[in-house]
């Protein structure tokens, strides 16, 4: 047990949840950018209805609580819990809140996911070495970064091409009508897997922190009161949106219609509820990036802007490394102090 005067404490968890509101407004784009970019909801519209409904997981989480594994992961499946101190939590929200910054300013969308666990990972490490990591939980991590756009990507294609042939026969008009509404509710959906997911992760941040202070004891669960302030932290920031990452999403990767809309959403729905119940902290971004990108393939691979995707993956690859150094820098910090 680490002691940590209760100020301090405080402080700290009110570090995680300012992370967990720039998670929100960062990843705002994940939610809303095929809504925006289709003109089905004006900006305003999308991040309200966004962040309603990326609240709206809490109530999902109460009747399915197995649904918080992801918070698990974090907390105790990437670092061992019981070498993790306040410094190491400190380096870890340092590392992966600088990093979301800097992307938001150039609207890169880097994945918050990520930058988490590369902050602690880059903590976990500068504090107790190499045997701090947990390889399984890092492992299946790692393999979600490859394993989620692509799978969002093969499913969003699939999605496009059943549809197309159900709708073969429908009255153009009537099946743009059909599709309007069956986006609205994917876009409901993605935003209630993105709220499931990522705000997990800070959930397993704070959880693991009152571990290692010795406020937390019995079981390593969630409290409630931690599960429903993350929840209102990530909608608030979904709310305040971010909207230079909602341009690069939703219209400079692919112009979009209500039917690609549709597939993509619905397409990366499905990816992220299935991470949630495997607990896998899984990026929201990857994910959708992968499907607006098999969606637009469908039409014709020329409509997807293969330049802006390949910046968008380069930021993939080094947001771990980048959030790790910058994580591992923060908790240094705490060492000179």
């Amino acid at each position: 047990m680490h002691e940590l005067a209760f100020p301090l404490l405080v402080g700290l968890i009110a570090v995680a949840l300012a992370f967990d509101y720039l998670n929100g407004l960062h990843d705002a784009a994940n939610s809303i950018a095929t809504v925006v970019a289709t003109r089905l909801l004006s900006p305003v519209k999308a991040v309200l209805f966004a962040a309603v409904f990326n609240f709206a997981a809490y109530f999902l989480s109460l009747a399915f609580p197995w649904l918080h594994a992801v918070a698990e992961t974090i907390g105790k499946g990437l670092v061992d819990k019981d070498i993790v101190t306040p410094a190491v939590i400190f380096g870890a929200l340092g590392g992966a809140m600088t990093w979301n910054v800097i992307t938001w300013l150039r609207g890169i969308p880097s994945s918050s996911s990520h930058a988490l666990v590369g902050g602690l990972i880059g903590a976990g490490v500068a504090h107790g070495g190499l045997l701090s990591i947990q390889w399984s939980g890092l492992n299946k991590t790692l393999i979600a970064i490859v394993l989620s756009p692509t799978i969002g990507m093969i499913l969003a294609l699939t999605v496009m091409l059943v549809t197309s042939w159900i709708f073969r026969r429908t009255n153009p008009g009537r099946a743009e009508r059909s599709f309007r509404v069956l986006h609205l509710i994917s876009s409901a959906c993605y935003s209630i897997s993105h709220g499931l997911n990522d705000a997990q992760k800070t959930m397993g941040i704070i959880t693991v922190l009152l571990y290692s202070t010795g406020r937390l004891s019995g079981d390593f669960e969630v409290p409630h009161w931690v599960a429903i302030s993350c929840y209102i932290a990530i909608a608030a920031g979904t709310m305040t949106g971010g909207w230079k990452i909602i341009e690069t999403m939703g219209s400079r990767i692919t112009k979009l219609s209500q039917h690609q809309g549709f597939s993509a959403s619905m397409s990366g729905s499905i990816v992220v509820f299935a991470a949630s119940a495997f607990g896998i902290p899984v990026s929201t971004t990857h994910t959708i990036t992968g499907a607006i990108i098999g969606a637009g393939t469908a039409r014709r691979a020329s409509a997807v802007r293969w330049g802006v995707a390949k910046n968008v993956v380069m930021a993939w690859i080094i947001t771990i490394p980048a959030s790790a150094a910058i994580g591992a820098a923060f908790y240094g910090l705490t060492r000179l102090f």
